[in-house]
Protein backbone atom coordinates (compact mmCIF):
# COMPACT_ATOMS: atom_id res chain seq x y z
CA UNK A 1 0.00 0.00 0.00
CA UNK A 2 1.05 3.58 -1.01
CA UNK A 3 0.50 6.06 0.94
CA UNK A 4 0.85 9.65 0.02
CA UNK A 5 1.09 12.82 2.35
CA UNK A 6 0.34 16.59 1.76
CA UNK A 7 3.91 18.47 3.28
CA UNK A 8 1.87 21.48 4.49
CA UNK A 9 -0.64 19.39 6.40
CA UNK A 10 2.19 17.69 8.48
CA UNK A 11 4.59 21.00 9.11
CA UNK A 12 4.82 22.65 12.14
CA UNK A 13 5.11 26.55 12.11
CA UNK A 14 4.43 26.75 8.40
CA UNK A 15 4.65 30.65 7.68
CA UNK A 16 3.61 32.80 4.92
CA UNK A 17 4.01 36.09 4.25
CA UNK A 18 1.40 37.35 1.59
CA UNK A 19 1.21 40.50 -0.35
CA UNK A 20 -2.65 41.28 0.37
CA UNK A 21 -3.80 43.85 -2.52
CA UNK A 22 -6.70 45.96 -2.13
CA UNK A 23 -9.97 44.33 -2.62
CA UNK A 24 -9.26 40.94 -1.54
CA UNK A 25 -10.57 39.07 1.27
CA UNK A 26 -8.58 37.80 4.35
CA UNK A 27 -10.27 34.33 3.95
CA UNK A 28 -10.33 31.45 1.33
CA UNK A 29 -13.38 30.63 0.35
CA UNK A 30 -17.07 32.69 -0.89
CA UNK A 31 -17.89 34.77 -3.87
CA UNK A 32 -15.89 37.32 -3.63
CA UNK A 33 -12.12 37.65 -4.89
CA UNK A 34 -9.74 36.27 -2.08
CA UNK A 35 -6.74 34.73 -1.08
CA UNK A 36 -7.26 31.31 -2.59
CA UNK A 37 -7.04 33.20 -5.95
CA UNK A 38 -3.12 33.89 -4.85
CA UNK A 39 -1.91 31.36 -2.24
CA UNK A 40 -1.92 27.57 -3.21
CA UNK A 41 -1.06 26.12 -0.24
CA UNK A 42 -3.53 23.73 2.27
CA UNK A 43 -4.06 24.00 5.37
CA UNK A 44 -2.91 27.82 6.64
CA UNK A 45 -4.85 30.38 7.63
CA UNK A 46 -4.21 33.98 8.42
CA UNK A 47 -3.38 35.25 11.59
CA UNK A 48 -4.91 38.43 11.85
CA UNK A 49 -6.99 39.81 8.88
CA UNK A 50 -6.85 43.36 6.83
CA UNK A 51 -10.04 44.77 5.74
CA UNK A 52 -10.96 44.43 1.85
CA UNK A 53 -10.09 48.19 1.47
CA UNK A 54 -6.73 47.74 2.84
CA UNK A 55 -2.99 46.29 1.53
CA UNK A 56 -0.16 44.68 2.72
CA UNK A 57 1.41 41.91 4.92
CA UNK A 58 -0.75 39.25 6.00
CA UNK A 59 1.04 36.55 7.89
CA UNK A 60 -0.31 33.05 7.48
CA UNK A 61 0.24 29.88 9.43
CA UNK A 62 -1.08 26.24 10.21
CA UNK A 63 0.07 26.65 13.95
CA UNK A 64 -2.84 27.49 15.63
CA UNK A 65 -0.85 28.02 19.37
CA UNK A 66 1.68 30.96 16.90
CA UNK A 67 -1.93 32.43 15.27
CA UNK A 68 -3.09 33.17 17.99
CA UNK A 69 -0.32 34.71 19.96
CA UNK A 70 0.22 37.13 16.81
CA UNK A 71 -3.29 38.08 16.46
CA UNK A 72 -4.84 38.14 19.87
CA UNK A 73 -4.74 42.04 21.57
CA UNK A 74 -2.88 40.72 24.92
CA UNK A 75 0.39 39.56 23.17
CA UNK A 76 0.55 43.82 22.27
CA UNK A 77 2.08 42.60 18.34
CA UNK A 78 3.02 45.85 17.00
CA UNK A 79 2.15 46.50 14.02
CA UNK A 80 3.01 48.95 11.18
CA UNK A 81 0.54 50.72 8.56
CA UNK A 82 2.00 53.32 5.70
CA UNK A 83 -1.74 55.78 5.74
CA UNK A 84 -1.88 57.71 3.11
CA UNK A 85 -4.91 60.60 5.06
CA UNK A 86 -6.62 63.34 3.26
CA UNK A 87 -5.96 66.46 3.96
CA UNK A 88 -2.39 67.65 5.11
CA UNK A 89 -1.97 66.00 8.30
CA UNK A 90 -1.47 68.77 11.46
CA UNK A 91 1.69 67.57 14.41
CA UNK A 92 -1.91 67.98 16.47
CA UNK A 93 -3.65 65.65 14.91
CA UNK A 94 -0.18 63.32 15.36
CA UNK A 95 -0.49 63.95 18.71
CA UNK A 96 -4.00 62.70 19.20
CA UNK A 97 -3.38 59.85 17.37
CA UNK A 98 -0.25 58.96 19.91
CA UNK A 99 -2.50 60.25 23.28
CA UNK A 100 -4.99 57.26 21.96
CA UNK A 101 -8.68 58.50 20.29
CA UNK A 102 -12.04 57.95 21.89
CA UNK A 103 -14.08 55.43 19.40
CA UNK A 104 -17.38 53.67 19.95
CA UNK A 105 -15.26 51.04 22.18
CA UNK A 106 -13.33 52.79 24.15
CA UNK A 107 -9.81 54.67 24.14
CA UNK A 108 -7.20 53.24 22.15
CA UNK A 109 -4.27 52.67 23.49
CA UNK A 110 -1.24 55.23 22.68
CA UNK A 111 -0.10 54.67 19.37
CA UNK A 112 3.70 55.94 17.21
CA UNK A 113 2.53 58.16 14.68
CA UNK A 114 5.14 60.28 12.25
CA UNK A 115 4.38 62.15 9.46
CA UNK A 116 6.58 61.08 6.38
CA UNK A 117 7.16 61.72 2.77
CA UNK A 118 5.44 59.27 0.74
CA UNK A 119 6.95 56.29 0.23
CA UNK A 120 9.10 55.89 -3.38
CA UNK A 121 8.36 52.10 -3.40
CA UNK A 122 4.39 52.54 -3.09
CA UNK A 123 3.21 51.42 -6.68
CA UNK A 124 -0.28 53.07 -7.67
CA UNK A 125 -3.40 51.18 -6.35
CA UNK A 126 -6.08 49.89 -8.81
CA UNK A 127 -8.75 51.34 -9.10
CA UNK A 128 -6.78 54.69 -7.71
CA UNK A 129 -7.84 56.20 -4.81
CA UNK A 130 -10.13 58.86 -4.99
CA UNK A 131 -7.89 62.83 -5.83
CA UNK A 132 -9.85 66.10 -4.96
CA UNK A 133 -8.14 68.73 -7.03
CA UNK A 134 -8.00 71.11 -4.22
CA UNK A 135 -7.08 68.96 -1.33
CA UNK A 136 -3.87 67.59 -0.80
CA UNK A 137 -2.95 63.96 0.55
CA UNK A 138 0.24 63.50 2.72
CA UNK A 139 1.35 60.34 3.84
CA UNK A 140 2.21 58.78 8.01
CA UNK A 141 3.56 56.20 9.62
CA UNK A 142 1.57 54.36 12.19
CA UNK A 143 2.48 51.57 14.45
CA UNK A 144 -0.34 50.15 17.11
CA UNK A 145 -0.57 47.08 18.85
CA UNK A 146 -4.34 46.52 19.59
CA UNK A 147 -6.48 45.01 15.97
CA UNK A 148 -9.55 46.97 16.35
CA UNK A 149 -11.84 46.26 13.66
CA UNK A 150 -10.92 49.46 11.03
CA UNK A 151 -9.09 50.99 13.74
CA UNK A 152 -6.65 52.82 11.56
CA UNK A 153 -9.20 53.70 9.84
CA UNK A 154 -11.07 55.17 12.71
CA UNK A 155 -8.40 56.99 14.02
CA UNK A 156 -7.29 58.99 11.20
CA UNK A 157 -10.72 59.93 10.55
CA UNK A 158 -11.23 60.83 14.32
CA UNK A 159 -8.56 63.31 14.39
CA UNK A 160 -10.55 64.56 11.05
CA UNK A 161 -7.92 63.27 8.47
CA UNK A 162 -9.87 60.04 6.51
CA UNK A 163 -7.47 57.47 4.91
CA UNK A 164 -7.32 56.94 1.70
CA UNK A 165 -4.78 54.19 1.41
CA UNK A 166 -3.38 51.69 3.81
CA UNK A 167 -0.81 49.35 3.55
CA UNK A 168 0.42 47.13 6.82
CA UNK A 169 4.39 46.56 6.50
CA UNK A 170 5.16 45.08 9.20
CA UNK A 171 3.72 42.65 12.27
CA UNK A 172 6.01 42.22 15.35
CA UNK A 173 9.29 40.79 13.26
CA UNK A 174 7.98 39.85 10.18
CA UNK A 175 8.28 42.62 7.53
CA UNK A 176 6.61 43.12 4.02
CA UNK A 177 10.06 43.86 2.31
CA UNK A 178 10.46 43.03 -1.07
CA UNK A 179 7.02 41.28 -1.56
CA UNK A 180 5.41 41.78 -4.74
CA UNK A 181 1.86 42.63 -5.04
CA UNK A 182 -0.50 39.33 -4.86
CA UNK A 183 2.75 37.16 -4.35
CA UNK A 184 3.71 35.38 -1.15
CA UNK A 185 6.82 34.26 0.58
CA UNK A 186 6.87 31.39 2.57
CA UNK A 187 9.24 30.69 5.45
Amino acid sequence: MRLSLEPSKFMANNIVLFNKPFGILCQFSGEEKNMSHYIDIKNIYPAGRLDKDSEGLVILTDDGKLQHKISHPKFDKEKTYIVQVDGQITLKAIEQICRGVTLKEGLTKPAEATIINEPGWILDRNPPIRVRKDIPTSWIELKITEGKNRQVRRMTAHVGFPTLRLIRTQVGDWKLGGIKIGKYERL
